[in-house]
């Protein structure tokens, strides 16, 4: 799990399969200090986390897989919480 900062949100005219019905967000890694870690990467949302919002995030691919219901999916990194202040 790690802290990010929502940057932005994706669409997609043609996506993969597993990700209909999903927001995808663009999400800014923090790392010590709230300073970003990295390039930012791509997310699905189903709490509802838009842009500015400090979200917790997992790359947990097992858990994605469980929640989309197939291991055919490209995405790694989902929503687990949204922070407060």
């Amino acid at each position: 799990m790690q802290l990010g900062h929502v940057v932005g949100h994706a669409t997609a005219t043609v996506k993969h399969p597993s990700l209909t019905g999903w927001r995808l967000l663009i999400v800014q890694l923090l790392g010590v200090g709230d300073q970003p870690d990295g390039e930012p990467v791509l997310a699905i949302d189903g709490l509802g986390a838009g842009a500015g919002t400090r979200v917790i995030v997992t790359n947990d691919g097992r858990g994605v897989q469980e929640l989309l219901g197939t291991r055919a999916t490209p995405i790694r990194w989902m929503t687990l919480g949204l922070c407060d202040g």
